[in-house]
């Protein structure tokens, strides 16, 4: 790293001194503006959504009486208990599926493991959307493999779990491999000393070092499923979950308190998911010290054949998706004509906003990058690298994580009732690409506050100190130290923005407006109206957009690199 190249002088006392003492005005009063900011765009709208959940129509107070109707109407039975077990199932398969990948890549000596971990992670480029697309026209009435069904439905909970499971298992994927990359390969000498057999140390060995991995995946993989709009919507059928149901009382029926309720029902799980990993993560303790040796996995063909046979099935899976909607794109009429062409791709022909669509999501996409990267690498910075007390750094820190307990759909359904309120000065943002901006930065605010703090905390707490001393502000020091050391880590985060703002739809499904219709929005509609096909080139062009964006950004990072590198021989 650069950071490690600069050399630290000690500190005199009196420098220490006033490190310790000083606390300048100017940053708690920043760091505060950015906690204001942070309640206008979370909790402002989530109190709104629970006064909306409270009253009718006319907007009186009626208390739990909304709550009490939905339970009536059979909303607990159907659609609460139809997402736990759904989201429950699909959390088993995608945590068994990506420990025995992350298993394969980091304990054999497979080839090419570069590449089988690129296209492991592919569906994290693809909006939600498209795995139902595909199922579609692999398992549906029409499908190719339809006689694969043996007389089961793909519309439903099949489908749900199927998609969800394709487009969960990069989250969970990356999350085990982090764990199971920083192993002790001490522990494995000790297990191959005492002759202990290659089940029992993979019993006592590597699940115990990837337990907390395990766990951790587990909350994110369940919370996603239960918030998830978009596969439920294509391929649920007349399977009720409370993510559609949100969606049918507010769309379909316009009962805005309903949806309310509704709202309040699935951010219940998503909050206990939330707090559970929470807990669990401040339990972990560190698995590589000091005396740690990087684990190698020896020589054994037989465990390598063992991990290409667990690692086919996923790979298979995930390519026939891909491979599925691509084809689909380009077929000019399923399934009758089936010769390739590009017709699929004339959006201006077909409903869902055309080619402004697209353009729209690039723009808000763009947005949410530039205004998401700089808010969030600042409020880091203010909150690790200034002088904070820590009930303000603690302030903060609950506003900045709070977006990752609260699921998209429920987020913009609370941005209805409080941006689009008659007395609220900001009324009109409403319908406009800037609350689309601003509700996706808030969205995933937290993965991107969290890559940030990652990142500032390895940098040398004396930069600062040593600035001080040489009567440099923390402005230049700023910008002269920090922002260069950290911006492999922007780059991350801006790529994280852009992606998620390209391929989200239950953020920002209530959100747009008549000349505001984004991409991801339109392959929604276009399947409603029945052109699947167009959804699909639709749900292609925003994959292919945002691997583009994650090859630029590969390149930025390469640049990078080789340029710290010649600055290092240089320097």
């Amino acid at each position: 790293m650069l950071e490690s190249s600069l050399k630290v002088a000690p500190l005199s006392p009196a420098v220490e001194r006033r490190r310790t003492f000083r606390r300048p005005g100017l940053f708690t009063v920043l760091l505060g503006a950015g906690c204001g900011v942070l309640f206008l765009l979370v909790l402002a709208p989530l109190y709104s959504l629970l006064s909306k959940a409270v009253e009718n129509r006319d907007g009186e107070f009626v208390g739990l009486a909304n709550f009490t109707h939905y339970l009536q109407m059979g909303g607990i039975e159907s659609a609460f208990f139809n997402s736990l077990w759904v989201s429950a199932l699909s959390m088993v398969i995608v945590v068994s599926l990506a420990f025995m990948a992350a298993w394969a890549i980091t304990r054999t000596r497979l080839p090419w493991t570069g590449w089988i971990r690129g296209a492991l992670v592919l569906p994290i480029l693809a909006p939600s959307l498209l795995p139902g697309i595909s199922l579609v026209y692999l398992f549906g009435n029409q499908g190719i493999l339809n006689n694969w069904m043996m007389g089961a439905d793909i519309y439903g909970p099949i489908g749900i779990v199927m998609g969800s499971c394709f487009w969960t298992f990069p989250h969970a994927l990356m999350i085990l491999l982090t764990a199971m990359e920083n192993a002790d390969g001490r522990h494995y000498e000790a297990a191959t000393a005492l002759k202990a057999s290659g089940w029992r140390t993979f019993w006592t060995v590597t699940v115990p070092g990837a337990r907390y991995g395990l766990v951790s995946a587990a909350f994110v993989v369940f919370t996603l499923v239960i918030t998830d709009f978009g596969v439920p919507k294509v391929i649920g059928g007349q399977f009720d979950v409370l993510a559609t149901d949100i969606y049918k009382q507010v769309i379909g029926q316009q009962h805005f308190e309903m949806g309310a309720v509704v709202s309040i029902l699935l951010l219940l799980p998503a909050l206990l998911a939330f707090a559970a990993d929470r807990i669990v993560q401040r339990k972990q303790s560190a698995s590589l010290s000091a005396r740690s040796a990087p684990y190698k996995p020896p020589h054994n063909p037989g465990r390598d054949w063992l991990g290409a046979a667990m690692l086919t099935p996923t790979l298979v899976f995930i390519v026939a998706i891909i491979g599925m909607a691509i084809y689909a794109s380009l077929v000019t009429f399923w399934p009758y004509n089936l010769n390739l062409s590009f017709s699929n791709y004339r959006f201006d022909l077909m409903d869902g906003g055309g080619w402004s669509a697209y353009t729209n999501s690039l723009l808000m996409a763009l947005g949410a990058m530039v205004l998401g990267t700089a808010l969030v690498f600042f409020n880091a910075w203010l909150m690790e690298r200034t002088p904070q007390s820590k009930t303000m750094a603690g302030l903060f820190q609950f506003f900045a994580l709070l977006p990752l307990a609260v699921p998209g759909l429920v987020l913009g359904l609370a941005y209805i009732f409080f941006f689009n309120h008659p007395d609220n000065p900001l009324n009109g943002l409403y319908g406009t690409l800037l609350i689309l901006i601003l509700c996706t930065v808030t969205h995933f605010y937290a993965v991107s506050h969290l890559t940030a703090v990652t990142a500032l905390k390895q940098l040398d707490k004396e930069f600062e100190a040593v600035g001080e001393s040489l009567k440099a502000s923390r402005w230049r020091v700023l910008f002269t130290v920090t922002l260069p050391l950290c911006l492999p880590a922007i780059l991350d985060v801006a790529l994280y923005l852009f992606v998620n703002a390209m391929t989200t739809v239950s953020a920002v499904v209530f959100l747009y407006g008549p000349h505001t219709q984004l991409a991801s929005v339109a392959v929604m509609s276009m399947d409603e109206a029945g052109d699947i096909a167009p959804a699909a080139a639709m749900a292609v062009m925003i994959m292919l957009t945002c691997a583009g964006a994650k090859l630029l950004q590969g390149a930025l990072r390469a640049w990078l690199d080789r340029a710290t590198r010649a600055w290092r021989r240089g320097a």
